[in-house]
This record gives structure tokens, C-alpha cells and sequence, in this order.
């Protein structure tokens, strides 16, 4: 009797991220397969009510239930790994050896070890452990350190093809009609957000609205030429444009 294909559920709420770890866990695992797949945790709950499978790769910062607290609906029945630009929030389990991690992006080697400790569980036949206590004390530390949660990625138009742009390496954005502008080093998208939607997803710490049709990266800013009536114009490291600085965010500025 052939043996059941073990089976996995994947939850991030980026596509091009679900698409890239199923596309590696095909190399690193050919017999595993994905059969199922959720955009935020709540619907990674109810896809693994549905389907039951053997093992969860959970994106631990998700819209609305993180990945940290969908897993702890499904401890002791699945193995977990999560998947996250965030490893101390999952380091403290994956010492403990009842979970595993692997951290964005994700790298074909890391990934390979973590299959080959799933692996071992399964021909072992070792239960999924308990994890929840541990799970609990994951989430509340989650909620404690995290802070609101804030835009990492963006997907954007290229020409023919969709690129996902780390927020890191953006200069700034700038609405363009129905669109907006992602400037980056690496070149210029377009994406359907409003500036608006953005200012309330982006760190504030990084990222400012310095006009209603303009957001930069307070880090590249290396010039502030004051106009009149409290508007401004800047410039940032690396670019020829020069943006402006309304009179409604000017107090970006003020101290300068």
C-alpha cells in the first residue's frame, strides 16, 4: 500500500511570497503537497478546519489574526513553521525544538533544513506537540513588541511583469491621477494604492507625507529649501527631483 503524500497548508498575505515558498518547497520536498492556501490567518484557520493537513507554513504578521495566533488553533494537530522577516519572534520556540522558522526572504538551504527535520517527524510518526502554552506566551510578547503593524512589501507593475519592492529601498511615492509612483534605486512602478491607504501603512518612523500627493523616506532627505507661506521643497540622496512640501505638513520640517 503506497503511503499518503503528506500535505501542507501555506498562509501569507503577499501571492508573490506563497507562490515563491510553494515553487522551493517543490525542489526541496517533490513528494509535499500544498493543498491549501490563505491570505490573512483568519482563513488559514478555517482552510485547516477544512482540509486538515500535516503541516502549516504560517506568515507570523498578517492582517488581522497573526500567523502566531492562528497557530495556536491548530497546536497538536499539525506541525508548524513560520515564516517571517521577524525571527525573534519565533527563535524562542524553535530552541525549545516544538516549532521551526525560516526567515524572509526565504533561502532555498535554511528551507532545505527545515524539511529534513519535518521529515524525520513524520517517519518517526511523532505526534504534532503541544504547543500551545508556548504559543500563548509567542503571542502576547507578539502584541507587546510588535506595535502596529506596518508595510514591509509592495507590489507593483513593471512594465509586463509584477515586481515586489522591499519598502526599505523606496525614495519616496508620489500619486500620479489613479495611481501612485514607487520610486526606488532600482527603477519606477505603479500601483493602485492612494497615498492616503500608504501613509497609514508605512513606519512613520521611516516614511512622512510631506504634501497630499507625496510620501519620501525621511532617510534620504538631504536638502530643505524653505519657500514662502510655509511651504518647502526637498531633495533626497541619490535623485535629480525636487518634491513639495505643503504648508499642511510643514511641522514635518519644523525643527530643521
Amino acid at each position: 500500500m503506497t503511503a499518503r503524500a503528506p500535505t501542507a497548508l501555506i498562509a501569507d498575505d503577499e501571492p508573490l511570497l506563497r507562490k515563491g515558498l510553494i515553487r522551493l518547497l517543490a525542489q526541496a520536498w517533490p513528494e509535499l503537497s500544498v493543498i491549501a492556501q490563505a491570505r490573512n490567518g483568519r482563513e488559514a484557520v478555517e482552510q485547516f478546519e477544512a482540509q486538515q493537513p500535516d503541516m502549516c507554513f504560517l506568515d507570523v504578521h498578517m492582517p488581522g489574526l497573526s500567523g502566531v495566533e492562528a497557530a495556536r488553533y491548530m497546536a497538536g494537530r499539525a506541525h508548524l513553521v513560520f515564516v517571517t522577516a521577524f525571527d525573534r519572534y519565533a527563535v524562542q520556540a524553535f530552541e525549545q525544538g516544538a516549532l521551526d522558522y525560516v526567515v524572509k526572504p526565504v533561502e532555498a538551504a535554511r528551507l532545505t533544513n527545515t524539511v529534513a527535520r519535518l521529515q524525520e517527524r513524520l517517519r518517526a510518526a511523532q505526534p504534532a506537540p503541544d504547543t500551545e502554552a508556548l504559543l500563548e506566551r509567542l503571542a502576547t510578547r507578539l502584541r507587546k513588541d510588535a506595535g502596529p503593524a506596518t508595510l514591509q512589501w509592495i507590489r507593483a507593475s513593471v512594465g509586463q511583469t509584477v515586481r515586489l519592492i522591499a519598502v526599505d529601498e523606496i525614495d519616496f511615492l508620489r500619486s500620479d491621477e489613479k495611481y501612485t509612483l514607487v520610486a526606488w534605486d532600482g527603477g519606477e512602478a505603479l500601483i493602485r494604492k492612494t497615498i492616503r491607504e500608504l501613509a497609514d501603512e508605512l513606519d512613520p518612523e521611516a516614511f512622512a507625507q510631506i504634501h497630499r500627493s507625496v510620501i519620501v523616506n525621511l532617510r534620504l532627505v538631504v536638502q530643505f529649501d524653505r519657500g514662502s507661506n510655509d511651504t518647502a521643497e526637498v531633495r533626497l540622496k541619490g535623485r535629480r527631483e525636487v518634491l513639495p512640501v505643503s504648508r499642511s505638513f510643514f511641522h514635518v520640517f519644523r525643527q530643521m
